[in-house]
């Protein structure tokens, strides 16, 4: 089952969002609360945990050399590999309307992915230098609204999803998501939701959704975010955040002209991230990351546009690989370096 890194990141930052409408005594510090309505608050608390939640996000990832098998229906290619893979992101977050039960947003981004490798031909067995830059844009408007169902608080949100090239604009998609919190005290939150993709050529019709934070005696952290992450984390220092653990990540492009057409084609790769992440705040409003550790990819696949992720003309596997990831965020009342 794939689930788009797009989906996945909306769903994170609504599940700890919400946990922020049902607490009495919630983890902002009393200076960062200070005039602070609910959805102000949820704004804090999510850009602690994502950053596609924060004003303005930058990062870079480099991986190293490693090996992987296309295959075509039952046939297999021989064994190619990539040299270097490099990926930029910059990611816009912007609250147009706060009010204290709903909020109007829209969530702007980029990514770059450069990728060098050498393909082995099939029958000739000679190798191939493939060096290619993929652009890849997309654009979310985003409602939240904060209500109570069975005396649970609970959070339904709507986004509109728009994404393409830098030659065309290529989809347009919808989310329907609801998450209810059914436990928040000052160490245990726990919330169950759901997402619908609006999508016709969306895979999961109907995606569960789950969230954990518990925080131990000795001072760290369990934080789960099903399907998205599963970390431990600490704050170390004065202001900085150390965690372990892993977390779904993945990328997607589109392909134009590669077989003497006008059909157009799309990769979507779902990559797991395991390893160290390390945060700093620096002058309480710039966060600089760092993540190191092995990436793991259990499905890279290429498929008609029209098509779905289910049906692919060509499946790709790859070894594990190693890579690092540095990035600076700007977020105002960041909530990381604070003891929640």
């Amino acid at each position: 089952m794939e689930v788009s890194k797009r989906m996945v990141l909306v769903l994170g930052i609504l599940i700890f969002s919400i946990q922020s409408f049902s607490q009495n005594n919630d983890s902002i510090p009393p200076i960062a609360k200070e005039g602070l309505n609910p959805s102000q608050r949820a704004a804090a608390i999510a850009a602690a945990k994502f950053t596609i939640a924060r004003p303005l996000n930058i990062e870079f990832t480099q991986l190293m050399p490693y090996n992987f098998t296309l295959k075509d229906g039952n046939n297999s290619y021989p064994d190619s590999k990539v040299k270097g893979l490099s990926q930029a992101k910059i990611n816009a977050n912007i609250n147009i309307i706060q009010k204290k039960n709903w909020l109007f947003g829209t969530t702007l981004g980029y990514n770059y992915i450069s990728v060098k490798a050498d393909m082995t031909e099939p029958f000739s067995q000679t190798t191939k230098n493939i060096d290619n830059d993929f652009h890849y844009f997309h654009a979310a408007a985003n409602i939240a609204y904060i209500s109570t169902l069975f005396k649970k608080r609970t959070v339904f949100t709507s986004s509109i999803i728009v994404d393409g090239s830098e030659k065309h604009f290529e989809r347009l998609r919808g989310l329907l998501t609801g998450t209810m919190i059914v436990k928040a005290n000052e160490r245990t939150k726990m919330s169950i939701g759901f997402a619908i993709p609006i999508d016709p050529l969306s895979e999961v019709p109907f995606i569960p959704t789950f969230s954990y934070e518990h925080k131990l005696r000795n001072g760290l952290i369990v934080d789960i975010i099903l399907p998205k992450n599963v970390y431990l984390r600490k704050h170390v220092f004065s202001n900085g955040r150390l965690s372990l653990g892993a977390e779904m990540d993945g990328a997607t492009f589109y392909l134009y002209n590669i077989d003497g057409t006008d059909q157009k084609y799309q990769y979507r790769q779902l990559d797991i991230n395991s390893g160290l992440v390390y945060e700093h705040l620096i002058a309480n409003s710039f966060l600089v990351t760092g993540k190191t550790g092995v990436r793991f990819t259990p499905s890279g696949r290429l498929f008609r546009k029209q098509d779905s992720y289910s049906d692919p003309i060509l499946k790709m596997s790859a070894d594990p690989a190693f890579y690092f990831n540095i990035g600076i965020s700007f977020s105002p009342s960041s909530l990381i370096g604070k003891k929640e």
